[in-house]
């Protein structure tokens, strides 16, 4: 249980880390008002699909972690003395 909400702080510290320069950037690259109400939902709708996006990656590098993990356990078996 330790682990899991480690790793799940871990990556909430991750996700504001990576909003705060990504706010910035939109910002200055379409000079967008914080304060007007239709920007902060542009931003937000970006973010979001930023987010999906970088999910997206994560699992596809997940998932290629996990299946050279079990060639390579497999192979490393094979060589164990009996």
């Amino acid at each position: 249980m330790g682990k899991s909400r480690d790793l799940i702080q871990i990556l909430i510290i991750v996700i504001i880390g990576m909003f705060i320069p990504f706010l910035g950037s939109i910002i200055i690259t379409f000079d967008l008002d914080i304060t007007n109400t239709d920007n902060l939902l542009k931003i937000g709708s970006t973010f979001f699909w930023f987010l999906i996006i970088f999910a997206i990656e994560l699992a596809v590098v997940f998932i290629y972690y996990q299946l050279t993990n079990k060639f390579a356990s497999k192979k490393m078996d094979k060589y164990k003395p009996k």
